[in-house]
């Protein structure tokens, strides 16, 4: 799942402690808005207020690679006629108490509740919010794990694959750890020796930038905390993060050493019977509201209210969040993503997000008849591209719209790399995987700001952020352009995006630097004003057809 993975590579690529071709179908929308970006500009800093929003601004206007949604809102929203859109998101669980959330989520008005019946006769009992496939888990095992530990899943060509996966884990999970401990001792002796430097534990990255002591001290842990705050979270939120990784990686590390636990057991189901729907529960938060953080941040993006005065805002104004809880703390289950799909459309999704993702789906065919599924019911199906650094046009990441990373089977799944705010060549995210086949177009992803559980805002990163940015434009298009299809939405946020003129660096690497042309299929960035200039072209051509 991408939201484990983000936290470690993003960590790596910004504080390093150095010494210490396309057969795809091609985006073929009836009107195209032709915007480059310019070439030669860039902002200096941005000020926190901008932070907190900065998907929403202008990329002209504000020298901010944002989606332009407030210029969207205030030139061509005002007054116009909108319906309401479901948004599914499949997630890890939402905090559907959170009071930026709770009043746009969604109801369903055929189930009565709290009555141990299934009313609406749909399989799932007093399922009031949406369903929990994992029941009361949490923890779950690497996908590679789970074919290790019963190779009948895969061929043999498979097993071999997850077991040299495994070892190189293990590996990176040595060296991370100890690059977690060095961070932790440097943020702890940093933190302490600033602290006694201002006189109070709370201080800023601008108080922090703004020290002119010239004790040696004081400036080489003015530096390093400089680095940690570049991170993208306050300290005390740092060092949780940081914690919780270096967790990951001894446990990733123990597992080698320890009987393979099978968490599915806990649930009652078995995940290789795609006909058994009968498990799991309808608390769609999930048996912990505080690690619902990943699901909560996801819907928060998408529809937290907007001009409220709590935290920032939600991309779409007029929507409803359908919580499918189906993605642990690990890997999940190709069974749990295939019903998670199935019943999101079932109960009017028109958007669905899908923020998580893995290297192996033994059963990846469930997935993508689900895919098709949501095809024929016109639902839109947003996925984030990926946390690794990596090109997968060469690397497996499902799930996908694409058995052979070639041809698409679907024409209804969109799939989004992450920028970052700083325009230039920064402005990819370190940790975004790329694809110029198969990943489609780039949306903000670093430093976003939005709910987390118990009326909390946090910022988070990775392209688990960006996509709900652009299923949040999508759910706006199909609000106010109800008329349009699945596929014309996707085509529209493709062919509708700023394009991006420059050399960009790629994974954080200086040397590593491409046409941002050459590592998306459309070279562009999501724009929601002209997504909705463009689907207001193509719904009146229709109209008049």
């Amino acid at each position: 799942m991408h939201r484990i993975k983000s936290i470690s590579i993003f960590i790596f690529a910004v504080f390093s402690f150095a010494g210490c071709g396309a057969f795809k179908k091609v985006s073929k929308s009836e009107a195209t808005i032709a915007i480059s970006a310019p070439a030669n500009f860039k902002k200096s800093s941005i000020k926190d207020d901008e932070l907190k929003r900065w998907s929403h601004l202008d990329i002209v206007q504000d020298t901010i690679p944002g989606m332009s949604v407030d210029k969207a809102y205030a030139e061509l929203l005002k007054k116009k006629k909108r319906v309401k859109v479901i948004v599914g998101i499949i997630d890890s669980g939402v905090d559907i108490e959170h009071e930026d959330l709770k009043s746009v989520i969604w109801t369903n008005a055929k189930e009565m509740p709290g009555n141990g019946i299934d009313d609406d006769k749909n399989g799932y009992i007093d399922d009031i919010h949406g369903w929990n496939f994992l029941g009361d888990i949490t923890k779950e095992n690497y996908e590679f794990d789970r074919i290790i530990n019963d190779k009948s899943l895969v061929d043999e060509q498979t097993y071999q694959e997850a077991r040299k996966l495994k070892a190189k884990k293990i590996a990176e999970a040595q060296s991370g750890k100890i690059r977690m401990e060095q961070m932790l001792l440097s943020l702890k002796i940093g933190d302490s020796i600033l602290t006694n430097y201002f006189g109070k534990p709370n201080y800023s990255f601008e108080d922090v930038k703004a020290i002119e002591s010239q004790d040696s001290i004081i400036q080489k842990n003015k530096t390093t905390i400089q680095q940690l705050f570049a991170i993208g979270m306050p300290l005390s939120d740092l060092k949780g993060a940081l914690e919780k990784q270096k967790k990951n990686y001894e446990e990733l590390i123990a597992s080698t050493d320890i009987p393979f636990t099978d968490y599915r057991k806990v649930l009652g189901d078995n995940p290789e019977d795609i006909s058994d729907l009968k498990y799991g529960n309808n608390n769609v938060i999930g048996p912990d509201k505080n690690e619902a953080v990943h699901g909560t941040h996801v819907a928060g993006i998408v529809a937290q209210v907007r001009n409220n005065n709590l935290g920032s805002d939600g991309i779409a104004n007029n929507v409803e969040i359908l919580t499918v809880r189906a993605v642990p703390d690990g890997d999940e289950y190709d069974k749990d993503i295939a019903l998670a799909i199935r019943y999101a459309v079932d109960n009017g999704a028109k958007v669905i997000n899908g923020s998580f993702g893995k290297a192996f789906s033994p059963h990846k065919q469930w997935v993508f008849d689900a895919i098709k599924y949501a095809e024929q019911k016109d639902v839109l199906i947003v996925h984030a591209a990926g946390n690794d650094a990596k090109d997968i046009d060469f690397f497996d990441n499902f799930p996908n719209d694409s058995a052979d990373k070639k041809t698409e089977f679907a024409d209804n799944m969109i799939t989004i790399g992450a920028l970052n705010f700083e325009y230039g060549d920064k402005m990819v995210a370190k940790f975004s995987n790329i694809g110029k086949i198969n990943v489609d177009v780039f949306a903000p992803g670093v430093k976003i700001y939005a709910t987390t559980p118990n009326n909390t805002y946090k910022y988070l990163q990775g392209t688990s952020m960006a996509a709900p940015n652009v299923a949040g434009v999508a759910a706006l298009i199909r609000s106010y352009y109800p008329k349009l299809s699945a596929q014309q939405v996707k085509h529209i946020l493709m062919d509708s995006g700023v394009a991006i003129p420059f050399d960009v660096i790629v994974a954080g690497k200086l040397i590593d630097k491409r046409l941002f042309t050459e590592i998306s299929k459309t070279g562009k960035i999501v724009n929601a004003y002209n997504a909705l200039l463009m689907a207001k072209r193509m719904n009146k051509k229709r109209l008049f057809n």
